[in-house]
């Protein structure tokens, strides 16, 4: 197997502590990211929660500033990955070359590791591949691992996939498959800023002269650390009895044809224990759930056809806004 030495555990941070380290690196983020605090914070959180994050928005508003200056904020390997409909999965996964010695082969055969071997990986224009290389970076995605050519090679912790794409409406475009999708703890649209944010934008230029300058704020240990901690925030009864009732909200909703899987609930459950440890909190409270309810299931359901041609994701999301008007808050 191939191996890292990336640390592939960590102790518990406190809350307290976590926060701090939380508050540092969305303020680094947000030097390259202008006017975006809340898509920023969404960012921490899918890093923390331990998923995969997945922005989707027209060209140009900064979605791969925002993944270089995350990159760039974890002490940790990266790699970039530009997707195109000619991209192979060899050239992501890696692949087995003949070993030479003095120019001659040995008859053995050496493993050289894609670029998917790194702790965090921009995949940029996802939707711009072929649905066969889209499923490879699927199986990292899913199992933390990746078979070529028989062999399983373990890929570092912490394994932090960020993957961009242009609406679907767009030209030259694969939409992922919903098992893909639902890998993605949280979708993101980062939209385009406020006037005075642009004319910021414009005097500064911080995606030129302020993302090259980022230094790390996170050790790999560190966001295992976060991790290990918001594993252990608080998540009481009544607070999964309210997650469970919007879940089956998703499930008999007239217009969507398939709900919320158990894993999407685990992952909003998974994301509401992350937003509380940035907040400094060991336990979680309703506007955890509902504050994050879009981000982590509108790109999980599956709008039943039936209603008219292709729905946008727009409406995924409103759907889920009504849901939760619908469901009664825990007191």
């Amino acid at each position: 197997m191939h191996q890292t030495t990336t640390p592939q555990s960590a102790p518990p941070l406190s809350p307290e502590r976590a926060a701090e380290l939380a508050e540092q690196l969305r303020s680094n983020v947000e030097r390259a990211l202008r006017g975006k605090p809340e898509v920023v914070r969404r960012a921490v959180e899918t890093l923390i929660a331990g998923g995969h994050l997945l922005m989707e928005d027209i060209p140009g508003v900064g979605k791969t500033t925002l993944a270089n200056a995350l990159a760039r904020s974890v002490d940790a390997s990266f790699r970039r990955i530009q997707f195109t409909r000619d991209l192979l999965p060899g050239d992501i996964l890696g692949a087995s070359s003949p070993e030479m010695i003095d120019g001659r082969a040995t008859g053995n055969f050496t493993f050289q590791p894609g670029p998917i071997f790194a702790n965090v990986v921009l995949a940029d224009e996802i939707n711009r591949a072929s649905p066969k290389t889209q499923s490879a970076l699927l199986e990292a995605m899913c199992e933390g691992n990746v078979t070529v050519e028989g062999q399983t090679h373990v890929l570092p912790e912490p394994f932090f996939v960020i993957a961009t794409q242009n609406p679907v409406e767009h030209y030259g475009t694969n939409p992922l498959p919903e098992s893909q999708l639902d890998r993605f703890q949280m979708r993101l649209r980062i939209g385009y800023p406020a006037p005075d944010d642009e004319a910021a934008i414009l005097r500064d230029d911080p995606a030129v002269h302020e993302l090259p300058r980022l230094e790390p704020i996170l050790s790999a240990a560190d966001t295992l650390g976060m991790r290990a901690a918001a594993e252990r925030i608080k998540f009481d009864d009544a607070l999964i009895a309210y997650l469970l009732e919007i879940v089956a909200e998703t499930r008999e909703h007239e217009a969507i044809h398939l709900g919320v899987s158990p894993r999407g609930a685990v992952a909003l459950r998974r994301s509401a224990q992350a937003r509380a440890l940035v907040d400094g909190r060991d336990y979680c409270i309703p506007e955890d759930v509902r504050d994050l309810a879009v981000d982590v299931l509108a790109h999980r359901i599956v709008i039943d056809p039936r209603g008219g041609p292709q729905r946008s994701s727009e409406e995924a999301e409103w759907i889920v806004r009504e849901i939760l008007d619908r469901v009664a808050v825990p007191l």
